[in-house]
């Protein structure tokens, strides 16, 4: 069909068709740019990393591991969007919290300080952010963190929506402790320390007005508390990633490639709540690949896993830990989940996002 020719009545307008899911070759800034998986991964690859100086600067962890004075730092930024303000179990300013706290606590630091930038659209409700402010800062006091610095801006009506939160964060690194994926050797054992998928599918079920027989609440926490819990038992830890957009499937991946490891995945072994699993089979989503903002998974040396599972289930947010796999040598850099019918299948890593807004 030439660009000039009309269809006939009746016929598929082929040419006038659009994918659902991002296409990867976009001259523009698409949604799944800002999603967690692959296309925010190039994203940082292709067009930040080469533009802020080069692949010194790639590593692609939440948080920056830094040498300053003597000191081993950690340091986080993010910036949270999420779509409603207020939503079961959190908000915004919870998320803004507990977010960075977690980035951090995953290099193994100890969280001090937070900055806050908020970002106000015109019109809101002052005591829409005044509810905001006050989330944010019981949620700093429970993580045991201050917000010492911050800022504010207002954008005009309609190019915002509401509330708008960066925070970066600061912390210390205790000696001996050394947490990145480069660290991973097959027969590290995997270890989720709890149930997934239970923030994503609270977002939709508030967004969307969907009922599924039980209220689902956001996980939204600050783990820093069990990371020192579990370091306690033994420093060498290999990795630990917080799943939040993108998933257990994105951390995985992530992990996996950077270590050059491949990773088995138990799938009857992944902890998934009844009600998150009929969410997921009502909205045509995999548990998997849906975010969490307040559990961990981590690779474990072998040998330390009985004492750091035992650990983890000691303290109130691993109580539902669980080992769900292993790092491999066969298939570097690739995610496999063996099925509950005996088959396997791959798990790879997500385009861009299931549940846009969410974080």
């Amino acid at each position: 069909m030439s660009e000039t020719t009309e269809p006939r009545a009746g016929t598929l307008d082929v040419l006038g068709w659009t994918c659902p899911a991002p296409l990867r070759n976009q001259p523009r800034v698409v949604m799944g740019h800002g999603g967690g998986g692959a296309m925010s991964a190039e994203l940082v690859e292709h067009l930040f990393v080469p533009a802020f100086g080069g692949p010194e600067l790639a590593g692609t962890v939440d948080a920056a591991a830094l040498e300053l004075g003597g000191a081993r730092l950690a340091f986080s930024t993010d910036s949270f969007v999420v779509r409603p303000l207020f939503f079961p179990g959190g908000s915004i300013g919870d998320l803004a919290v507990n977010g960075t706290v977690n980035d951090l606590a995953m290099s193994g630091a100890r969280p001090a300080y937070l900055s806050c930038g908020f970002i106000l659209e015109e019109g809101v409700e002052l005591s829409v952010v005044q509810r905001v402010a006050e989330a944010l800062g019981a949620a700093a006091r429970t993580a045991g963190v201050e917000v010492v610095t911050g800022d504010t801006k207002v954008v005009e009506a309609g190019h915002g929506d509401g509330v708008f939160i960066n925070t970066s964060g600061i912390g210390l690194i205790p000696h001996g402790v050394d947490l990145r994926p480069q660290r991973v050797v097959p027969g590290d054992v995997v270890v989720v320390s709890g149930p997934v998928g239970v923030h994503g599918v609270a977002i939709m079920s508030v967004r969307e007005g969907l009922e599924f027989g039980v209220e689902i609440e956001s996980d939204c926490a600050p783990l820093a508390g069990l990371v020192e819990a579990m370091l306690a038992v033994t420093e060498d830890l290999h990795v630990l990633r917080d799943p939040t957009r993108g998933g257990l499937a994105a951390a995985l991946n992530e992990i996996a490639s950077a270590s050059g490891t491949g990773v088995v995945v138990q799938e009857r072994a992944v902890p998934v709540p009844a009600a998150v699993a009929n969410a997921c089979a009502v909205l045509g989503l995999d548990p998997m690949y849906v975010a969490n903002e307040g559990k961990l998974v981590a690779f474990v040396p072998r040998e330390h896993a009985d004492a750091v599972l035992a650990a983890m289930r000691a303290h109130p947010l691993g109580r539902e830990a669980a080992v769900i796999g292993e790092a491999v040598a066969a298939h570097p850099g690739m995610v496999v989940a063996r099925t509950g019918l005996g088959g396997t299948r791959v798990v790879d890593m997500p385009l861009g996002e299931q549940l846009p807004r969410i974080c």
